[in-house]
């Protein structure tokens, strides 16, 4: 987790000092602009940094004014399935206001932990919380699952928020009590649904999909292949299987591919981990793996992609794929779902 923070006084600047004191979790970037600060303020202004910042951050933490905020992100806004938390708090710490992405960015988590921190009053705004409702973007983003329509997620919030109950169905096991309001369906209601799923499964219009991100996509290739070779193969493979794009959790390969640029390109294009292990590591892990003498002759083991797809105890969903230079194995990773 990367975390900026921005402070504009003195007083400010010592409140973040204590922020990034107390909060050792995140990676924290802290930058002050003040005039009476010249030896340590950022040239650069505010509007620069943050088009500098915004896409690639978690969180953005102002220590001042709520306008200088507003401001400040308004041209760099583009969707709470994107944008980074906002959270803004007064330079004297009496309150922590969660400004954007509340949700999805876990704004109101990271402005309730920081009010505790600093003992200042966390003011939420978002109406499921203020009302201790169900929040089906907020249960999204702390099981990892991908929101696929955001109209149905509102439409879903509105009902839930009238008072209404919401049905769910779940391919994965759910663990935790149910809430009030929701309930478990059976996959024929007309109200309203939610349904978690990484299957890409027939659309409907009162159902919203959640996709959990689970899926590891092992690859091996060969050397020299394009990030569109890769993107290719990887997007043949889970629409073959009928599985959705969005559950890609993570890709993984042998140690010799960790340089290799087609997969690491793909990877930061899909916003996702890029992990390698050693011939050893791979040769070590349980299952019923297809062999190839040539792959063994070249990497030291036997199959890279099926292994590497299960190297932290995935469950193994489809063997080897060969799609031209590109092999692609996929795994599940083994989840409950809490609610």
């Amino acid at each position: 987790m990367k975390v900026l923070i921005f402070a504009f006084s003195r007083q400010g600047y010592a409140l973040m000092k204590k922020i990034e004191e107390k909060w050792k979790e995140p990676e924290i970037v802290c930058k002050v602009k003040c005039g009476s600060m010249a030896d340590i303020s950022e040239s650069k202004s505010i509007r620069e940094c943050m088009g500098e910042y915004f896409e690639n951050t978690d969180a953005v933490v102002f220590i001042g004014a709520a306008g200088i905020a507003v401001r400040s992100i308004a041209p760099f806004i583009k969707h709470k399935s994107v944008d980074p938390a906002v959270v803004v708090i007064d330079e004297t710490g009496k309150f922590c206001i969660s400004l954007l992405s509340g949700h999805m960015g876990g704004g109101n988590e990271i402005a309730a932990k920081i009010a505790s921190m600093i003992g200042a009053v966390p003011v939420i705004t978002t109406a499921t919380d203020r009302e201790g409702k169900f929040a089906v973007d907020d249960f999204a983003r702390k099981n990892n699952m991908a929101v696929l329509n955001w109209d149905m997620a509102k439409t879903i919030s509105a009902c839930i928020l009238e008072g209404k109950k919401v049905g769910i169905i779940s391919d994965l096991d759910i663990e935790g009590k149910m809430p009030p309001e929701l309930f478990m369906a059976e996959g024929n209601e007309k109200s309203p649904v939610i349904s978690i799923s990484y299957k890409d499964n027939e659309k409907s219009d009162n159902v919203l999909q959640l996709v959990p991100r689970i899926i590891t996509a092992g690859i091996g290739c060969r050397k020299g292949v394009t990030v569109e070779e890769i993107e290719k193969a990887v997007i043949k493979c889970f629409s073959d299987n009928n599985i959705r794009l969005e559950a890609l959790s993570e890709i993984a390969s042998i140690d010799i591919k960790k340089d290799e640029k087609g997969i690491r390109e793909f990877a930061d294009k899909m916003g996702v981990d890029f992990v390698t292990y050693s011939a050893g590591e791979l040769k070590a892990v349980k299952g019923e793996f297809s062999k190839s003498e040539f792959v063994e002759s070249v990497t030291g083991v036997s199959n890279v992609c099926e292994r590497s797809a299960a190297a932290r105890g995935s469950r193994l969903i489809l063997h080897k794929k060969v799609y031209g230079r590109v092999t692609v194995a996929l795994a599940e990773k083994e989840i409950r779902i809490l609610i």
